[in-house]
């Protein structure tokens, strides 16, 4: 497969098709009814560096993780910026032996970004339905919530509720995990 500049892989999802832009993820979210915020700021590719750039930006800031195990489940853990994860843990609790990443061309091929820009949003990319999002309940206590609008140099904003029902419109309904204790549906 042809290799680009960013990110390692061509731009491409699995079916060949390009993925979502976030032009085309603000036109959902207007269709949707959800109020969006979005600031431009340099590309971050680190909680650290995200930190940074975003100031005085209110509400909860995230980390996402893509991960997929051995069976070829894959998830996206998103979680509160500074909170620790023990993938041994997750894993167990979602029933499986072991997790890790996800690689960047598999990124690509199923949520359409790059590393640097996982969210959320990117499951608007996942037409097959393979990539199960988990929520961990810290990040629905707060609101807004913001989020990379599949590019890492802007941040989106959006209410707690707002991105559980994009998950949802996306047909992808968010498995609620308490990240430091038990799964909840």
């Amino acid at each position: 497969m042809p290799e680009d500049r960013a990110g390692g892989v061509e731009a491409r999802l699995l079916d060949g098709s390009p993925p979502a832009t976030p032009a085309e993820l603000f036109r959902r979210l207007d269709e949707l009814g959800i109020a969006h915020h979005t600031r431009r700021h340099a590309p971050v590719y680190t909680v650290e560096e995200a930190r940074a750039v975003r100031g005085e930006l209110p509400g909860v800031h995230t980390k996402n993780l893509f991960v997929r195990d051995k069976k070829e489940r894959m998830w996206l853990l998103v979680c509160e910026a500074d909170r620790d994860v023990d993938l041994h843990d997750v894993a167990r609790r979602l029933g499986s032996k072991r997790l890790s990443f996800g690689s960047p061309r598999r990124l690509m091929h199923y949520l359409g970004v790059t590393p640097g820009a996982v969210n959320p949003f990117a499951v608007m990319n996942d037409r097959t339905n393979a990539v199960q999002v988990v929520l961990d309940t810290v990040v629905l206590e707060g609101d807004p919530i913001n989020f990379h609008p599949l590019d890492n140099a802007m941040t989106t904003a959006v209410s707690a509720r707002d991105m559980v029902r994009f998950l949802e419109a996306e047909r992808h309904v968010p498995t609620i995990m308490d990240f430091g204790g038990r799964v909840s549906e």
